[in-house]
C-alpha cells in the first residue's frame, strides 16, 4: 500500500495559535500523525524552549552573528530529532490495548489505512497477522512540524545603532533560519504579501522540486479568498515556486488576528476554489514550468499536487464533514477547539479554566494588535487585566520587553511599539494641544491605550508553564468559536469529536459556522455605519462593496441550505432572512 506524499493520514490540522500555545505542539502530537503549526515570531521563546527541551547549544546570544535564524534552525532540528525518536519507539511498540501504535491507529478516520489495521485485528492466521503488522510498522508517518510566518511582521534589525542589512530583519531571518533545518514540513505564509520575501524564498534549493519532483519543504499560502490565491501564486510560480497548499480561512471568524475582508462569505469562497481550482492549477503550473526550465532547475511535465484546506470557526463534525462532502477541501484546521486540550497546547490552568467559564461577551474583537488590525482576545485574561488596571493606575502602555512589533515612527527616528508605554505617554500628550471635545478626547484617548503588549503576553501560555517568565501576563487569542465549548478535553476525546465517533458538550446557542461568521460581519458593517454617522458623512464605497456580497452570500447560501445545514435547515434559512433584514436597514439603498 503506497501512500502520496501529499496525503495526510489525518483530514485535520492544528493550526498556530499565538507564540506560543503550539510552540511544542509537534512533541504532542505529530508521532499520531497530526501535523501542527509553530510560530517563528518570538526567537526569545524559541531559544527559551530550545533550552527547556534539553537543547545544549547555548552559545547562541543577543549578540551572535545571525542569531535569529540560528535559534530557529536549531529548535526546529531539535523538535525533528525529538519526533524521529518517538516515531520509531511507537513503531517498535507491540499491538495491545493502551500502546502507543495501537493509539496512532485507532485515532485514524476511516480510510484505507484504517481498513487495514482493522483487517489485522481480524486475522485468525499468526503469519498473516504478523505481516499485516510489519506492514502498518512500515506505513506510520509522523505529522509534519510546519511553521509560520506572518509576512507583515518584518521589523528592520539594528546592531550598535546601525541598520543591518535586509536579510536579517524578522522575516527574512526566520525564513533563513527555516530553510537551513533538516525539518521535512510546510511553511505557512500569512497576513498578505511580502515581495521581498517571496524573492528570498528562491535562494534556498528545499522549496524546489528534485527529479522526482518532490519537494522538501513546501510553500503553504493562507488566505481569504480566491483571487488573492492567485495573485500570490502566480508571483510564486514566476519565481519557479510551488504553492503545495491554500488554506482558506475565514476573515472575522477564526482566532487571533481578523482580516475581515470585503463582506466575503467562507462558503461562497470555497465555492470559487472548487469550481475554479483546475483553472488556477493550470495556469500557476505553466508559469512555473517555464521558469524552472529557464533557471535550469528540474520541471516536472505534470502540475504537482495542490490541496486547499479551510478553518475558521469549525465545531461540530457535521460542519467538518459538510467542508469536504459539499466543497470538496483536503482538509480542515481546527484551533481554538484545541485551547481546551492541554495534553495539546501550552496553557495554564487558570486560563484554561478561564475558557470554559467565557460566555459570548468575554470574547471581543479588540483594538489591542499593535498592528492596527482587530484581535481577537479573551477579556478575564491576565494580558487584559493588566492592561486595564495600568490605565486606571494613570501609566498606561508596556515596557515592550520584546519589540517584535514596533513599526511607528511618529514621534521618534527609530521605530516603537503602539502599545509601549513611550508611545502612549506622547501621542496622549498631542491631545491636550488638539482642539478636540471632550467626547472626542475619550474616544481617541480609548484608542490610544487600547494597544496591548501581545507579543510579549502571546508566549505566555508557554512561558508561564514552563516557569519561564515570572513577569509573563498571558494574552489569550481564542475566536468566537471557543466560548461554546465548555470543559477540558483530552487529545484522543477531540479528535473523536472532529470524525464524529464521540460529540463533546457545546452550548446549546451556538450557531451555525456560517451563520456565526455572516453575524460578524453584519456587526461590523453596523460599526462602519454608526462610525459614519457619528462623523455625520455618508458610508463608504466599501461599505456597499461588503452589502453587496453579505447579500449575494445569503443567496448562495439559501440555494444550497440543504447541502450545508442539513437537518438545520430551516432555522438555518430563518436566521439568514434576519439577517438579509438587518443589512437592510443598517445600510438601505444602492442594491
Amino acid at each position: 500500500m503506497a501512500r502520496n506524499d501529499m496525503t495526510p493520514v489525518h483530514t485535520f490540522h492544528i493550526p498556530v495559535m499565538g507564540t506560543g500555545f503550539t510552540i511544542d505542539t509537534p512533541l504532542k502530537v505529530a508521532r499520531y500523525g497530526i501535523s501542527s503549526v509553530i510560530s517563528l515570531v518570538d526567537d526569545k521563546l524559541i531559544s527559551q524552549m530550545h533550552k527547556q527541551l534539553g537543547g545544549t547549544d547555548e552559545s547562541i546570544t543577543d549578540r551572535t552573528e545571525d542569531s535569529r535564524a540560528r535559534r530557529i534552525t536549531a529548535y526546529l532540528n531539535l523538535l525533528d530529532d525529538g519526533v524521529r525518536t518517538q516515531v520509531e519507539r511507537l513503531r517498535s511498540s507491540l499491538f495491545e490495548a493502551g500502546s502507543e501504535i495501537t493509539r496512532y491507529y485507532e485515532m485514524l478516520p476511516d480510510s484505507p489505512l484504517k481498513a487495514l489495521y482493522q483487517r489485522m485485528l481480524d486475522a485468525r492466521d499468526a503469519v498473516e497477522k504478523a505481516d499485516l503488522q510489519a506492514e502498518l510498522r512500515r506505513l506510520v508517518v509522523p505529522g509534519a512540524i510546519d511553521v509560520n510566518i506572518m509576512t507583515k511582521l518584518d521589523r528592520d534589525r539594528f546592531r550598535d545603532g546601525q541598520k543591518l542589512p535586509p536579510q536579517f530583519s524578522d522575516a527574512m531571518s526566520a525564513l533563513r533560519g527555516y530553510a537551513q533545518s533538516k525539518v521535512r514540513s510546510s511553511l505557512i505564509l500569512s497576513a498578505g504579501m511580502n515581495q521581498k520575501l517571496f524573492a528570498y524564498l528562491a535562494e534556498f534549493p528545499d522549496f524546489f522540486p528534485d527529479d522526482m519532483g518532490d519537494v522538501k519543504k513546501k510553500i503553504v499560502l493562507k488566505v481569504s479568498d480566491f483571487r488573492s490565491a492567485l495573485v500570490q501564486g502566480k508571483l510564486l510560480a514566476r519565481r519557479g515556486l510551488w504553492v503545495s497548499e491554500y488554506r482558506v480561512e475565514s476573515g472575522l471568524n477564526c482566532g487571533g488576528h481578523a482580516f475581515g475582508g470585503k463582506g466575503q462569505l467562507l462558503g461562497p469562497v470555497l465555492e470559487e476554489f472548487r469550481d475554479k481550482r483546475d483553472d488556477l492549477v493550470a495556469q500557476l503550473h505553466e508559469a512555473c514550468h517555464g521558469t524552472l526550465e529557464k533557471i535550469g532547475r528540474p520541471a516536472p511535465d505534470e502540475p504537482l499536487p495542490v490541496r486547499v484546506t479551510v478553518q475558521g470557526g469549525i465545531g461540530t463534525a457535521e460542519e467538518n464533514d459538510m467542508l469536504r462532502d459539499h466543497y470538496h477541501v483536503d482538509g480542515t484546521g481546527w484551533g481554538s477547539p484545541f485551547l481546551f486540550v492541554p495534553d495539546v497546547v501550552s496553557i495554564d490552568q487558570p486560563h484554561l479554566d478561564k475558557l470554559c467559564e467565557a460566555h459570548e461577551d468575554d470574547v471581543y474583537l479588540s483594538d489591542s494588535s499593535p498592528l492596527g488590525v482587530p484581535f481577537w482576545s479573551l477579556r478575564t485574561s491576565e494580558s487584559e487585566i493588566t492592561r486595564r488596571q495600568r490605565i486606571d493606575d494613570g501609566c498606561p502602555g508596556s515596557q515592550c520587553p520584546k519589540g517584535y512589533l514596533v513599526t511607528n515612527t511618529e514621534f521618534t527616528k527609530k521605530p516603537i511599539c503602539t502599545a509601549s508605554r513611550a508611545y502612549q505617554r506622547l501621542k496622549l500628550k498631542t491631545l491636550e494641544i488638539l482642539d478636540r471635545t471632550p467626547d472626542q478626547q475619550t474616544v481617541d484617548q480609548e484608542d490610544i491605550v487600547a494597544k496591548a503588549c501581545i507579543c510579549h503576553d502571546l508566549a505566555g501560555g508557554a512561558t508561564v508553564t514552563q516557569g519561564l517568565d515570572d513577569e509573563a501576563t498571558t494574552s489569550v487569542c481564542c475566536g468566537p468559536n471557543g466560548v461554546y465549548f465548555s470543559r477540558m478535553a483530552q487529545l484522543r476525546e477531540m479528535i473523536d469529536h472532529i470524525y464524529g465517533r464521540a460529540r463533546l458538550p457545546l452550548d446549546g446557542s451556538r450557531p451555525h459556522m456560517f451563520i456565526k461568521e455572516l453575524s460578524l460581519h453584519v456587526d461590523r458593517l453596523r460599526e462602519e455605519a454608526d462610525r459614519c454617522r457619528r462623523d455625520m458623512v455618508e458610508a463608504a464605497k466599501s461599505s456597499f462593496e461588503s452589502k453587496a456580497n453579505l447579500l449575494a452570500g445569503i443567496n448562495s447560501y439559501r440555494e444550497k441550505a440543504a447541502q450545508v445545514a442539513a437537518d438545520r435547515r430551516d432555522e438555518f434559512l430563518e436566521k439568514l432572512d434576519a439577517m438579509r433584514a438587518d443589512i437592510e436597514r443598517i445600510l438601505p439603498g444602492k442594491d
